[in-house]
C-alpha cells in the first residue's frame, strides 16, 4: 500500500511516474497518515493545463473530496454502487481517525473477471506511413518503417491495436516509400477491421497527404505518426477534444531535460548576471498523436510539403483553436529513434 500513498508536497513529475507504475492508476494523498485526497492522471492533466507548471507539487492538483469507506461500516453493496456510479479503480478504507488502513479495487470487490471497460469510440484513424524512416537505417533500407518489429508485432500493429481497444474499426494509411510491401503485408494479414491506403505521388510532409483523405472523413478523427506508441485513454482524449471545441488537439508528453553544467545568464549589457548550476527544465513535447476536425483539411494546399505545424498555424490564423492534452513521459515511445527503439524492445520483453 505504501507504493500508492504520497504526501501533498510530492512533485507533479514524481506523481506522474508513480501513476505510470501502479496498476490502480490512483494515488492516495495523505498528511500524517490521514487521507486528504486522491490523485489520478486526469487531476494532473487539469492542473497542468490550468497552471502551465510542470515543476510544482500536487498540493493544488489532487481531489480533496474523494470517495472512501470506513472499516467499521463496511457495506459491500454500497461499495459496489460507488465503483459502478463513479467508474473508479480504487476506494480507500479508513479507520475512525480517517487514517488509511487499506484500499479496495474492482478485483477485490467484483472478482478478477470485472474491470473497467474502455469507452467505445466511433472515429476513423489516419496513420501517416509515407516517410522513409532514415533515422532507423539500415532497418528501413529493407523494411518500411511501419513494419519494423517491436516484440512480436510490427509498429503499425501496436498502434492499431491500441485504437482497437476502444472499438475503432476504420483505418487509413497514407503511404509512399515501399508502399507495395505495406499493402502486401495487410493483404496477407486479412485483418478484421477496415483499412484503406492513400498513396502519395510525392512526399507531402507530416500533414500534406491528409488532403487526400478529405472526402472520406466526416467526423473528428485521429491522426498518428507511424513510429510512435502512446499509452493513454484515447476515449478521454476524444471527449476532451469535443468538449473543449478544439479544431486540432495535440497529445503532448511531459519531458525533463537536465543540463549537467552551470548555465550562464547575461544581463542587458552582456555581462554575467547569474549562473544556474545544473538546472532542470520541464516541457510539453509533441508526441505525433492528434485529433483533427475534418474542416481543417480545407487549409492544406493541394501540393508541396506541408507539415502539421503549418496546419496548426493556419488554424490559428483563421480564428480556430488548437488544444493540448498532456500525458506522462513514460506513456510515449518514439520508435523512430534508435535509443527509443531499444527502450521499446525492453518494455515489450524482446531483450
Amino acid at each position: 500500500m505504501k507504493d500508492i500513498i504520497v504526501g501533498p508536497k510530492t512533485t507533479i513529475r514524481d506523481a506522474m511516474e508513480l501513476l505510470d507504475k501502479t496498476a490502480e492508476k490512483v494515488l492516495l494523498v495523505s498528511d500524517d497518515k490521514k487521507l486528504i485526497g486522491t490523485l489520478t492522471d486526469g487531476d494532473i492533466r487539469r492542473y497542468i493545463l490550468k497552471n502551465q507548471d510542470l515543476s510544482g507539487t500536487i498540493g493544488h492538483a489532487y481531489n480533496s473530496e474523494p470517495s472512501f469507506v470506513y472499516k467499521q461500516k463496511f457495506d459491500l453493496e454500497k461499495i459496489k454502487r460507488i465503483f459502478t456510479k463513479y467508474k473508479i479503480n480504487l476506494i480507500p478504507v479508513l479507520d475512525e481517525n480517517k487514517s488509511i488502513v487499506d484500499y479496495l479495487t474492482l478485483e477485490n470487490v467484483f472478482g478478477k473477471e470485472k474491470k473497467l471497460e474502455n469507452k467505445k469510440i466511433s472515429a476513423p484513424v489516419v496513420i501517416m506511413a509515407g516517410g522513409k524512416g532514415t533515422r532507423l537505417k539500415p532497418f528501413t533500407t529493407v523494411l518500411p518503417k511501419p513494419l519494423i518489429p517491436v516484440g512480436e508485432k510490427t509498429v503499425v500493429d501496436h498502434i492499431i491495436d491500441r485504437f482497437r481497444d476502444y472499438g475503432i474499426k476504420e483505418y487509413y494509411l497514407t503511404v509512399n516509400y515501399m508502399c507495395g510491401i505495406i499493402k502486401a503485408y495487410f493483404e496477407e494479414k486479412n485483418p478484421d477491421y477496415k483499412i484503406g491506403f492513400i498513396e502519395e505521388t510525392e512526399p507531402r510532409g507530416t500533414a500534406g497527404s491528409l488532403k487526400l483523405v478529405k472526402d472520406k472523413l466526416e467526423i473528428p478523427f485521429f491522426v498518428s505518426n507511424c513510429d510512435i506508441i502512446v499509452e493513454a485513454d484515447y476515449a478521454d482524449i476524444y471527449e476532451f477534444h469535443l468538449k473543449e471545441k478544439y479544431d486540432i488537439t495535440m497529445v503532448a508528453a511531459t519531458k525533463q531535460f537536465h543540463i549537467p553544467y552551470g548555465v550562464c545568464e547575461l544581463d542587458n549589457n552582456g555581462s554575467l548576471g547569474d549562473i544556474k548550476e545544473k538546472p532542470e527544465y520541464n516541457f510539453l513535447v509533441n508526441t505525433g498523436l492528434y485529433i483533427l476536425n475534418p474542416k481543417v483539411l480545407d487549409l492544406i494546399p493541394d501540393s508541396g510539403m506541408f507539415h502539421m505545424t503549418h496546419l496548426m498555424e493556419k488554424v490559428k490564423e483563421n480564428g480556430g483553436m488548437v488544444g493540448v492534452y498532456p500525458i506522462s513521459e513514460n506513456s510515449w515511445i518514439d520508435i523512430g529513434q534508435w535509443e527509443e527503439y531499444r527502450k521499446a524492445l525492453k518494455i515489450m520483453g524482446s531483450v
